[in-house]
């Protein structure tokens, strides 16, 4: 008989243990930083906030209070140490009370808070500014000033959580407007949120992973932003407009051809309409130079016409790999298809 009292206690405690721990195993789970999608860096929001389907961030739309997220490159930081300052900010209507240094696990920055009045509305504002790993993260909350569900400490523990990731390819390619079915080899380098995506072929070194640096041009360098030397790049866009009558569609070519930035003394090689996913289209293949170091280089252009817009492809690679190169670039050329 008392075995069994014993058992049944026994099995009573296992139980009551089970439980604890799952509701712990919930609680824990539930305080995860949460990254909105496309977004380096996330935070635990306040109780009450949820991510936002039309901006980076979170939002109570009930009581009109948000948290914004942006990132810059990390040497951005010095800038904006210098240049947050209260004096500055003013100008821009932000009535700042307070600057103070504040250190969370992603990194060391400095917090502003203040108030600021939009729309004849006030709110409490708070500014902050991390120097997080490969990037700054700028968090940027407003609260209406009267609210007592956001106080000023829910704010500062959900900074607190701050948090750097890596994004996953297939959440950056969900971002854009087209399907990319087949990367051929290439590597993700940026992204622009609805319209654009830059790929990159290159060797990648042991440890090293992917960053997402500003795509200035088609070109741009020779090395990305950690060092790797990149013997190819892609840019592929979706734009708005188009030539008004494919009659005009080689006069259209030859002008966003020559807008194309990075690269030099450009000999056209090869110019003509061609098909591509089904719809009508056009190439352009061009030999040039790397401005930066007098490279020789082979440039494709290819614009696919549709109904309202356009989509421009241009790759650009180093002449001494071009022939392995070009038959890549038309297999993510025709992998593309649109949303």
């Amino acid at each position: 008989m008392r075995l069994r009292t014993m058992s049944i206690m026994f099995a009573s405690a296992r139980a009551a243990a089970l439980v604890a721990f799952t509701v712990w195993a919930i609680g824990a789970r539930a305080a995860e930083p949460v990254f909105p999608v496309g977004s380096r860096i996330g935070l635990v929001p306040p109780a009450g906030m949820v991510a936002s389907p039309t901006f980076m961030g979170f939002e109570d739309r009930a009581d009109n209070a948000a948290i914004l997220l942006a990132t810059f490159p990390a040497d951005a930081f010095d800038q904006l140490d210098k240049s947050m300052y209260p004096d500055a900010l003013q100008k821009q209507g932000i009535d700042i009370e307070k600057r103070e240094p504040i250190e969370v696990n992603a990194g060391k920055g400095f917090l502003l808070s203040g108030k600021q009045t939009i729309n004849n509305r006030y709110f409490r504002k708070f500014m902050f500014v991390a120097s997080a790993g490969d990037v700054t993260a700028l968090v940027n909350v407003q609260v209406p000033e009267q609210d007592g569900t956001y106080t000023d400490q829910a704010v500062r523990d959900a900074l607190a959580t701050l948090a750097v990731r890596r994004v996953p390819d297939e959440e950056r390619l969900s971002l854009l407007p087209f399907k990319l079915g087949d990367l051929a080899g290439f590597r993700i380098d940026d992204v622009l949120p609805g319209r654009a995506a830059m790929l990159v072929d290159g060797p990648v070194g042991p440890g090293q992973t992917d960053t997402a640096p500003t795509a200035k041009d088609a070109s741009n360098s020779n090395t990305d932003i950690a060092g790797r030397p990149i013997d190819a790049r892609f840019l592929i866009a979706a734009l708005p407009g188009g030539p008004s009558d494919l009659k005009d569609a080689d006069n259209f070519a030859r002008l966003t051809f020559e807008q194309i930035g990075g690269i030099s003394n450009v000999r056209i090689q090869d110019a003509e309409r061609l098909r591509i996913g089904g719809q009508p289209g056009y190439e352009t293949l061009a030999n040039a130079k790397d401005p930066q170091g007098g490279g020789e280089l082979k440039v494709v252009q290819w614009l696919r016409f549709g109904s309202g817009g356009y989509m421009q492809m241009i790759g650009v690679a180093r002449a001494d790999v071009w022939l392995s190169v070009f038959p890549r670039l038309r297999k993510v050329r025709d992998s593309i298809d649109v949303k």
